[in-house]
């Protein structure tokens, strides 16, 4: 079972960073480059405690869809996704914040598995976890780069 723990030092406030985090605007812009859309549940705007959101994107050339509860939140410190369907055995992944002097720190614990057994795992080992991991930072890149501009009003406002 995979395991990804990602840390993104973001120079903007904690409360900011958070709501950007939870935005599904701003997630589905970060991967336009696989056709990303939310199609039922939250669709737009701040997903909140126990909502669904349904993404369908282009993944491995076939476009697939995964439907997440938010089964967890403190604002503004954390909030964790949980799959409820899709390609995956499972899904979790736990998003923190942490506000330090210059800014805020996220953290991102994300836990996968996947069917057909030996086959599946390998397939983890050598292409899903690096191609999981690289989805995370360009998000948080997107994160970052609207929370450290104005861009961001954009978004919240």
């Amino acid at each position: 079972m995979p395991l990804i723990h990602l840390t993104t030092v973001i120079h903007a406030p904690l409360p900011r960073v958070f709501d950007l985090s939870r935005s599904i605007t701003l997630h589905k812009r970060s991967m336009e480059h696989l056709q990303e859309e939310a199609i039922r549940g939250r669709t737009s705007g701040l997903i909140e405690f126990n909502e669904t959101v349904t993404w369908r994107a282009k993944h491995l050339s076939k476009m697939r869809e995964l439907t997440t509860r938010i089964t967890a939140m403190q604002k503004p410190h954390y909030f964790c996704d949980e799959m409820e369907k899709g390609d995956f055995t499972f899904m979790k992944h736990e998003h923190h914040f942490r506000e330090i002097e210059n800014g805020t720190i996220v953290i991102d614990i994300m836990e996968f598995g996947t069917p057909y057994g030996r086959m599946g795992r390998w397939f983890e080992k050598l292409y899903l976890r690096r191609y999981m991991k690289r989805l995370l930072q360009l998000r948080n890149n997107i994160i970052k780069e609207y929370a450290e501009s104005e861009k961001w009003r954009v978004i919240l406002d």
